[in-house]
Parts: structure tokens; sequence; C-alpha cells
């Protein structure tokens, strides 16, 4: 995919070098202080390019943040399909794809200041968030079912009530814990999905 940068050009590696930075950086001022709080200035200090580089990226600090919601969004669900891969059923697939979103949020602090604040300062993104997230994994469930390798599941009501239970647990264990979820919690969690997805006996 080509990026470009403000004025529409095609960046060139070393440009893109620079424009990850920014991102990274963002997450960092933007987990740490909150997006009002945060500045482009902040951005630019911990990404280590002068303020006039920014622009040449970004048009604003709405912008980056926007960005930066994709960019999480991205790497959330890459990080829980290569978590699951090799997975021999759904129940397992489902295991393995919350222990990928835990490292993930163990890794990214900010992810859960980030995304609530996107609920007020970006709408629009917070959905484009939920629905990247929510629409493969009805996909699944939905492809499961065909296989029989679930029970006779709604998969749209089935895949965001999961999604809810893995964000608070990871809020509850990741967040507000020591960052690692128990194993107590994985066989608590195991034991739940297995009684949601009614898997075939």
């Amino acid at each position: 995919m080509t990026v470009h940068g403000t004025d529409g050009r095609a960046l060139s590696s070393r440009g893109i070098e620079t424009r990850t930075r920014l991102i990274e950086a963002a997450e960092e001022v933007f987990g740490e202080l909150g997006y009002h709080d945060a500045s482009i200035v902040k951005i630019t200090e911990a990404a280590g390019v002068g303020q006039g580089t920014f622009y040449l990226y970004f048009e604003s600090k709405k912008e980056i943040f926007d960005e930066l919601v994709r960019d999480l969004n991205r790497r959330i669900r890459h990080a829980m399909t290569e978590a699951s891969a090799g997975a021999e059923n759904r129940l397992e697939a489902e295991l393995l794809g919350f222990r990928g979103y835990f490292a993930f949020a163990r890794e990214h602090p900010g992810l859960y200041l980030i995304i609530r604040q996107a609920a007020f300062v970006s709408p629009e993104l917070f959905r484009y968030h939920y629905d990247r997230v929510s629409e493969p994994y009805v996909a699944a469930l939905q492809e499961a079912g065909a296989r029989g390798d679930v029970g006779p599941i709604d998969a749209e009501v089935t895949a965001w009530a999961l999604m809810a239970i893995g964000e608070m647990i990871g809020m509850r264990w990741v967040v507000g814990g020591d960052g690692h979820v128990p194993e107590h919690v994985e066989r608590e969690l195991a034991r739940i999905i297995r009684a949601v997805l009614e898997a075939p006996r």
C-alpha cells in the first residue's frame, strides 16, 4: 500500500519510517496524557523530530489520533489472527486469540485509554475500530457453525459478547493487574466460552 504525505506525494522509505515514528510517539503521548493534554509539540519531542516535520505527514492532532486508532486496530487483529493460527477447533481458536489480545494489551499500556477516548474525540473511528474487529469475528463464527464446530448461536451477538468479555478481563488483569492473566482466569474464561459457543458434545 502506498503511503502519502500531506502534499499528496508518495512517501519514500525514509518518510514512511518517520511517519511510523510519529505514530509510535503519538501512542505513547496519548496513552500517558490523554487526547486533550497531548500536543503536537509533545508528540514531535517524543518522536525526536522537529515540529515542522509533523505537518509533512499529518495536518492536525486529530488526524494523527485517527491514524493511531487505525494502526492499533490493524495490529490487534493481526496479533489475534497470528496467535490463533493452527487452532484445531473454534474453542481453541478463541482461547489462543484472547491470549494474543492480552499479550498485545500488555505491550501497549495506553490501548484502553486511547480507544475509549475515541468515543468522544472521534466517534467515527471508535465505531470503525469495533466494526473492523467484529466483522471477521462474526464471519469466523458463522463458518464454525457451518462446520458444526459450534452450536446454533447467533454469530453477531456471540461475537460482540465475547469481545466484551475479552476487554473486561484485559482491563481487570492486564491493565489493573501485573500485566498477565492468571491460570485460574484462563480456565474460567475457557468454561465461559465453551458454554457460550454451545459446542456439540
